[in-house]
């Protein structure tokens, strides 16, 4: 264990080795893109300034003075050798060394002014940042030109300079700064952007497996009660004296009480996943918007073209996001199979005095009339593939089961022409109201 954090921490040195050597590199090619604003001075003013102060915005995780330090011999060898090579080696190396030395400084003195603010960056606003990186460049262009009139000997003509720098500073500052900004509200985007993804992935998860635990959890309902029974069964027909049916009917009971014991094992697995929950309520819109997005997708996948609308007259925080996303996500499946090519599918929401009134209708196919009293039924369907079988999923009769469940009741209405189907949904509204 102690070799592979090794290996990761040497291999993270590597990584932030690369990453200033190739900051120094690209610092040094910018600062080529210049002006000399001062005459018969080198003292200049490019782009390799904001370039790097733009790589340390960026990469806040490298250690800046080290990086500084790399940048500064960079940029004073780089400059050196293109002087070197564009006079064909009439100026000696060690001249323009010394000449490009203070430069190498304002790199240096820029990156330690850099780490003094590092820890506290990311709680100025873009304005205030914006002054102290201004006054860190201003501070840096003093050093060097300190440094060049230490070294050649010149007068020191910063007073006369500042309003000039001081307004380079704060452009170079501020512009760099919105280019750090736009590029950190995209990442941020790209960011929400995933997390939402996950977020809709971990909602179909959670109300697939709520589809699952309220169906196995009936099932067990089930299960105890015929356990009951037959448990009954064996005493009655043990106390008339028939002990070999007795004993049969014993062993079928105890069949029975392993088929729920094994039920309570599934069950109790699905909730280990089912209980990481994310979020403590959801909007109504939401949770209808959320529905629809994924069987808009569904609808494309399957190659219908159909349309959604809404009417969504109330909105409101619900803890039951669950089995209403359950509910909702299992009729707009439905009623997308019942459109055999193209339609149009309409969910509405309103509020009825106390009750919470939810619609989903389409323009499939319909409902037979001798079929719309049996639908909700246990094992009813409609929908069978090429093969015969019939389609699988939690069906009308656990939709009916989940909004019981919630106080609820759901029915079906048709139009005379049987052209358009509709699921009303009535519940009541402190019931899904958080906190109501």
């Amino acid at each position: 264990m102690g070799s592979n954090l090794g290996g990761d921490r040497l291999g993270r040195l590597k990584n932030e080795g690369l990453q200033m050597i190739l900051i120094a590199i690209v610092t040094a090619i910018a600062g080529e893109f210049k002006i000399t604003p001062f005459s018969g001075e080198v003292f200049r003013i490019g782009l390799g300034s904001s370039t790097f102060l733009l790589c340390l915005l960026l990469l806040k995780h490298l250690p800046y003075i080290y990086t500084g330090i790399i940048t500064g011999i960079t940029v004073l060898l780089f400059r050196s050798l293109e002087a070197g090579i564009m006079t064909h080696g009439d100026v000696s190396l060690g001249w323009s060394m010394q000449t490009h030395l203070p430069a190498m400084l304002y790199y240096m003195a820029f990156a330690v002014g850099m780490s003094l603010i590092k820890q506290k960056m990311g709680k100025f606003h873009p304005l205030v940042l914006g002054l102290f990186l201004a006054l860190i460049d201003l501070l840096s262009n003093e050093i060097e030109l300190l440094a060049r009139s230490f070294i050649f000997d010149t007068p020191y003509k910063f007073s006369q300079q500042l309003v000039y720098i001081t307004v380079i500073a704060l452009v170079r500052s501020y512009f760099v700064v919105g280019i750090y900004s736009s590029v950190t509200i995209h990442q941020m985007r790209v960011l929400h952007s995933e997390q939402q993804k996950r977020m809709e992935q971990m909602l179909n998860t959670n109300s697939g497996l709520y589809g699952e635990v309220f169906y196995l959890r009936k099932s067990m309902e089930t299960i105890e009660q015929l356990t009951a029974k037959s448990h009954n069964l064996y005493e009655r027909v043990n106390g008339s004296g028939l002990k070999s049916y007795a004993r049969t009917i014993l062993e079928i009971t105890q069949q029975i009480h392993e088929v729920k014991k094994d039920s309570q094992r599934i069950l109790a697995g699905l909730l280990k996943l089912f209980d990481r929950e994310f979020a403590s309520n959801m909007r109504l819109a939401e949770i209808i918007e959320f529905a629809i997005k994924s069987n808009l997708g569904y609808s494309g996948m399957i190659g219908k073209r159909i349309r959604f609308t809404t009417d969504l007259r109330i909105n409101y925080d619900s803890d039951h996001y669950l089995p209403l996303l359950t509910v909702m996500n299992n009729l707009l499946s439905n009623s997308v199979e019942a459109i055999e090519d193209q339609g149009e599918i309409h969910v509405s929401a309103h509020e009825r005095g106390a009750e919470t009134i939810l619609t989903v209708s389409d323009t499939g196919t319909g409902i037979a009339d001798l079929e719309k009293d049996m639908i909700f039924e246990p094992g009813f369907t409609t929908k069978f593939n090429q093969e015969g079988f019939a389609a699988t999923g939690i069906g009308l009769s656990h939709v009916r089961d989940i909004v019981h469940s919630l106080g609820g009741d759901i029915h079906l209405r048709s139009d005379e022409l049987g052209s358009q189907t509709t699921f009303v949904i009535t519940l009541l509204t402190d019931t899904l109201k958080k906190g109501a």
